[in-house]
């Protein structure tokens, strides 16, 4: 009887040891999991409706690439004790930056994906609590920021326009449309847009025959009269120019730019912010297992995957590549990471992407796409360069006044 005593008594305690090992043996697990949150912070501001009502207008433009990034990210991250988590901050129009860099740096959140124009994108990383952070730039395409107003703590994931110009240029240039007529906006964007093409121009010794801007407003543009008043006047826009072959448009505010095709009084193609467009991601890209890409994208959001999407998921995605390669979720480890030659995203682009180190530009080809169908990509064949084909594209290292990481 004793001896059945003693072991009931044993029995019972085995199982309070091993109830009292489960919550501790749980915690462990959580202790030992790095945690790694990734900020995307952007600003409610207006941009431009598509002219066309074909087109629906996304309400999570970069947000849901940044989600999606995040799900591919804990994909890896569950089998390395990784937890990503995606920290949402939309703000106001003109809010205030410094309490909001304050109060990440505080919560040790310094891992940052910038929806965020130019002006406020160098705000933010001018801030002293941003010293440290990783911010990836997603959305200003802006030549000054990977020029004079490169900043250290800055990563540009979205390709500048200087790069998109000269994927258009090299492509024109390999068709042997060597005489451009260059119309553009009004807006500071437009007018940024067309300078990078008119370098572009200079650097293929093509030649900007004539320029033009269009600086009035349709009316009532899907009215009848409306219509009119828009065929009118794009052909009075393209009259008696030189001989050309293409119509370069500048119109990234959208105020023009889809008028354009069909309407021009001679038969040219346009080419330029609508026609055939340069862009990192368009939703007819399908080769390298692009169309697995697009179609989870569609499942989760049910609609197309758009460029600032793609350049949201490919900046969490970076993130969670350094990660995985230097299990740390420090930023400065992350950043060292991130420029070294080390370094690689697989971004269903066809060969590995990686960043520039003397202004931290993301490397990827650039597709030139008609409205529905994928027509190139760049770097086009035959344009070399000593370190590779993708620094072909936009400004390199001895044309940059940008000198990080030497």
């Amino acid at each position: 009887m004793r001896a059945s005593t003693v072991m009931l008594g044993a029995l019972i305690l085995a199982f309070g040891l091993a109830a009292d090992a489960g919550p501790a043996s749980a915690q462990d697990d959580t202790a030992d999991t790095l945690q790694v949150p990734i900020v995307y912070l952007g600003e409610q501001v207006a941009e431009p409706l598509p002219l066309s009502l074909v087109e629906p207008v996304p309400t999570d433009k970069g947000l849901a690439g940044a989600r999606l990034g995040i799900e591919d990210n804990a994909t890896t991250g569950k089998f390395l004790k990784h937890d990503y988590t995606l920290v949402e901050r939309i703000l106001p129009g003109g809010a205030d930056l410094t309490a909001v860099a304050a109060e990440l740096s505080t919560a040790g959140q310094t891992l940052i994906v910038a929806d965020l124009a130019a002006d406020r994108l160098l705000a933010l990383a001018d801030l002293p609590d941003m010293a440290n952070a990783v911010i990836l730039n997603i959305r200003a395409q802006d030549d000054a920021l990977r020029a004079s107003d490169c900043r250290a703590n800055v990563f540009h994931v979205i390709p500048s326009r200087a790069m998109k110009a000269d994927a258009l240029g090299q492509f024109l240039v390999s068709r042997q449309w060597m005489r451009w007529v260059l119309i553009h906006g009004i807006n500071p964007p437009d007018q940024a847009f067309a300078e990078a093409i008119r370098r572009t121009a200079k650097r293929y010794r093509a030649e900007i025959v004539e320029e033009r801007a269009y600086g009035f407003q349709a009316g009532s543009r899907r009215s009848d009269t409306g219509e009119q008043q828009v065929r009118e006047q794009m052909i009075k826009l393209t009259q008696r120019l030189p001989d050309y072959d293409v119509l370069v448009a500048a119109d990234e505010s959208e105020v023009f730019g889809e008028y354009l095709p069909y309407r021009t009084w001679d038969p040219r193609p346009v080419v330029g912010t609508q026609g055939l467009v340069p862009t990192s991601w368009h939703r007819s890209q399908e080769q390298w297992g692009g169309t697995q890409l697009q179609r989870r994208f569609t499942r989760a959001f049910n609609r197309w995957m758009l460029e600032r999407d793609y350049a949201a998921w490919e900046a969490v995605r970076s993130i969670g590549e350094a990660v995985t390669r230097t299990n740390s979720a420090d930023s400065v480890t992350l950043r060292n990471y991130i420029v070294s030659d080390a370094f690689e995203l697989a971004a269903f682009k066809g060969k590995p992407l990686s960043f520039r180190k003397w202004d931290q530009q993301l490397r990827q080809p650039i597709l030139l796409a008609s409205p529905l169908m994928l027509v190139s990509v760049s770097p086009q064949e035959g344009f070399l360069h000593q370190r590779t084909p993708l620094d072909s594209l936009g400004y390199d290292e001895p044309d940059s006044t940008c000198r990080l990481n030497p």
